[in-house]
């Protein structure tokens, strides 16, 4: 059974809980008419294999970096509790398993997100985290794909609707990740990880860079009232809450203390949720 956990562990549960709830949303919103309970099922099966075996491949690729930080030397890979071979094939298998899914049940278009989704992460994202403060920004794709994949399922085509998901998914995570970024900078220094936090350590980068994108949430969020996915509430519900993220965003690049770090985070890990189902409740 302990062992059992350690395999869960290795998928990332906590995190790629996010990408299954909004490729959810994302099948929800694209759907016309009543959804196609079967079609969602294999839906959400798929992508959450493939995020799996992206939680499983990056920490197998990790393994050295993890043992080096406090906060992931306790992970099974670099603890000794599962072994190498056995994660990556163990990542592997998740990975075929959920593009084979996406193929063979839902689309074409679906399955070739998910696979978008997979090689930007583990053969894009997780080598640049260790030459470039910019593997934040190619870290955000793979994570704005999930809702992207649900329209797709449901609409097998992306259109304006899922390029607007994608937006506000890229957008929110880059005030989300420099939040975390600034949170855990001594560990990133540690281990060697050129993130923006670490090559400017006073700040100035990470709070202006955050304070840019959570402004660009405010325009982004509004769009699905303009496209008619969503109603009047959604957009005043959107406006004032990317106006309090924009808000904290700034706190944080006029402070650059760890307090508004973590206000940010926390107010982000709200932000999402709170979003998308005001967004999902005023579906037009």
């Amino acid at each position: 059974m302990k062992n059992l956990r350690d395999y869960v562990a290795l998928t990332k549960p906590r995190l790629n809980f996010l990408a299954l709830a909004t490729t959810l949303a994302g099948f929800y919103l694209g759907s016309s008419g009543p959804m196609d309970k079967t079609l969602l099922l294999y839906t959400l099966l798929g992508s959450t294999a493939i995020a799996a075996g992206c939680g499983t491949l990056n920490q197998w690729l990790e393994t050295e970096t993890d043992s080096l930080m406090i906060r992931t030397q306790k992970r099974p890979l670099p603890s000794g509790r599962i072994t190498g071979p056995n994660a990556f094939w163990f990542g592997m298998i998740l990975s075929i398993v959920g593009v084979g899914l996406l193929e063979f049940k839902t689309n074409d278009l679906t399955a070739l997100l998910g696979l978008c989704a997979l090689v930007s992460y583990v053969v894009l994202y997780t080598p640049l985290k260790k030459i470039t403060s910019l593997c934040t920004v190619v870290g955000a794709i793979p994570g704005a794909i999930p809702p992207v994949m649900g329209w797709a399922a449901a609409q097998n085509q992306i259109g304006p609707g899922g390029w607007t998901l994608f937006a506000i998914l890229f957008f929110w995570q880059m005030p989300h990740f420099l939040a975390i970024a600034w949170m855990y900078k001594d560990d990133y220094r540690r281990a060697g990880l050129p993130m923006l936090t670490v090559v400017d350590p006073e700040g100035h980068s990470a709070g202006l860079m955050a304070a840019i994108y959570a402004a660009a949430l405010i325009p982004t969020t509004l769009f699905p009232s303009y496209l008619h996915m969503a109603g009047a509430v959604y957009f005043w519900a959107a406006l004032v809450l990317s106006l309090a993220f924009l808000w904290q965003s700034v706190l944080l690049a006029k402070s650059k203390t760890l307090r508004e770090a973590k206000s940010l985070f926390w107010m982000s890990i709200t932000y999402l949720p709170l979003l998308f189902i005001i967004m999902v409740i005023d579906k037009r």
